[in-house]
């Protein structure tokens, strides 16, 4: 029986308002973590050089390694064969263990957050401790977050109805990057410390009472036939089906990392989202250095502020227009449609030229915005993973977490590649070398760029050149290769349709097999 009181009403909601809901809980603390750590730590607490790139290096090491390390810490027994014993996980009972961890790592999340913006140790040592305990909680909850978007549901209808919530409650969260500007002062810093407490509060208890409600939900689908609360296609009620199969043994990481190599699917997914996190975090890298050198003379510095907000927003609510068309042509023909449409912008940019502020306004933003939106939709793309391997190697139940690690380990290096290539290729082109130039302001400040030395005449033109370039032959050159690359992803279509039957057809073949038993 429900419980009355005046929060009954919470049982009532849909599942996917209760799971997109947690998207929201990491939007607001996200994206004001990554706006003002490093200003807060250079700027505030003064650390020095050394410090600050040792703390990166390790950061950029434990951030690479910990997505496949915490994948395959929760995933690695649903690899297994064990022989049954008359006892084994339900898929309802790997759905609540997966929810049971959002609800201890969020809170943890939102505290480790805390942890940037009071001072209690020294500057470089307080920086590797809160950059490592930040990204490791984030980790967790983002590999159980998008394991529960493959374990919630199976169809593509159902999967992007929860991502459509997804993104609303993102969109939601990112408005956390307006406020943050009005508590923002490196002078007085106590304000913004106390935004940051509210946002932290609201965040660890959004998280409690999400994955309580969830796994109420959860439970109570599991009791009712037909599990009207749930459209998992034969997931979640299934409440016989066990992890473990008839044969016995286990496997290996090696002799799951060589599954992963025959699975040709997996190979070209991740070339062509190793390319796209390159891209993401290039536009994310050089937002700034393009306002400043394209666009600075044009328009003013409150633009220059509301256009960078908006960045971090509109891609959340493009996907509120993307997800129903792919719930009708499907993500594969969208995301190749993205593609094409980077690329076609871009030769129209580039025909264009320099001249032109408000097209290159446009651009900047749209150029941002749609890429950003691309690696949202990637995830749906990466459940269907999921199920062709869990059908290609006759799986018991789906290593969702574990998947979602392994995409991360191949393409997070293209965060790191984006601003070495990105000043490489400048200082190059230019002969302008970032790091010998008075820096950008950080992201968070409240101007998005300083008032640069007046350059020398003949220069100028060449680096505002390098810039233009960069700007557009980045995206033509990550369009082609990912059209290439995508062009050999055969994992749509009659394809698709065949895994999904097949993973249906496993669990009511498992289901019925330990009935019999």
């Amino acid at each position: 029986m429900r419980p009355g009181g005046p929060w009954a009403w919470l049982l009532g909601l849909p599942t996917a308002v209760v799971y997109g809901s947690l998207a929201l809980f990491v939007s607001v603390l996200h994206n004001v973590f990554l706006l003002y750590y490093v200003d807060t730590f250079v700027s505030v607490y003064k650390i020095d050089k050394a410090a600050f790139w040792v703390g990166e290096t390790v950061f950029l090491l434990w951030n690479s390694l910990n997505d496949p390390l915490f994948g395959w810490l929760s995933d690695r027994r649903f690899l297994s064969s064990q022989p049954r014993s008359g006892a084994g996980l339900s898929s309802r009972a790997v759905v609540l263990a997966r929810v049971q961890a959002l609800g201890w790592h969020g809170p943890l999340l939102a505290v480790s957050f805390l942890a940037f913006w009071v001072p209690w140790a020294p500057a470089g040592l307080q920086f590797l401790l809160c950059l490592c305990l930040y990204d490791g909680f984030l980790t967790l909850v983002d590999l159980h977050h998008h394991a529960l978007l493959a374990d919630l549901a199976l169809s593509a209808h159902d999967r992007t109805h929860l991502n459509f919530y997804c993104s609303l409650f993102s969109a939601a969260g990112s408005l956390s990057v307006f406020a943050s500007y009005a508590f923002w002062n490196k002078e007085d810093f106590s304000s913004f410390r106390a935004f940051c407490l509210a946002l932290a509060t609201g965040s660890g208890l959004g998280f409690v009472g999400a994955t309580r409600l969830l796994r109420r939900q959860v439970e109570a689908a599991g009791r009712e036939p037909g599990c009207p609360a749930m459209a998992v296609n034969g997931g979640l009620c299934e409440e016989e089906l066990l992890v473990g199969g008839k044969e016995a043994g286990s496997i290996t990481l090696g002799q799951y990392l060589r599954q992963l190599a025959r699975h040709r699917n997996f190979l070209w997914f991740v070339g062509m989202d190793l390319v796209q996190v390159f891209h993401c975090h290039f536009n994310s890298n050089f937002f700034p250095l393009f306002l400043e050198h394209l666009l600075s003379d044009h328009i003013s510095l409150s633009t220059g502020s509301f256009l960078l907000g908006i960045s971090y927003v509109a891609p959340h609510l493009n996907n509120l227009y993307f997800l129903p068309l792919c719930r009708r042509w499907g993500v594969y023909a969208v995301v190749r449609g993205l593609f094409l449409l980077k690329l076609g912008l871009s030769l129209l940019m580039l025909l264009a030229g320099p001249d032109h502020p408000g097209l290159l306004c446009l651009f900047i933003a749209s150029n941002r915005v749609f890429t950003e939106g691309t690696c949202k939709l990637l995830t749906l793309v990466v459940t269907d993973l999921v199920d062709e391997d869990l059908v290609l190697n006759h799986r018991t139940q789906a290593a969702s977490a574990l998947l979602f690690g392994m995409v991360a380990l191949v393409t997070k290096p293209g965060q790191t590649f984006a601003p070495l290539l990105g000043t490489w290729l400048l200082c190059f082109y230019t002969g302008h070398d970032l790091f010998q130039q008075p820096p950008l302001a950080p992201l968070g400040s409240a101007q998005p760029w300083p008032e640069p030395p007046a350059p020398p005449p003949a220069r100028a033109p060449t680096l505002r050149q390098g810039c233009f370039y960069l700007l557009v032959l980045v995206p033509i050159t990550c369009a082609v290769l990912q059209l290439l690359a995508w062009a050999q992803f055969t994992l749509h279509g009659r394809r698709l349709h065949m895994v999904k039957a097949q993973r249906q057809n496993l669990s009511r073949a498992q289901t019925l097999d330990v009935k019999m038993v």
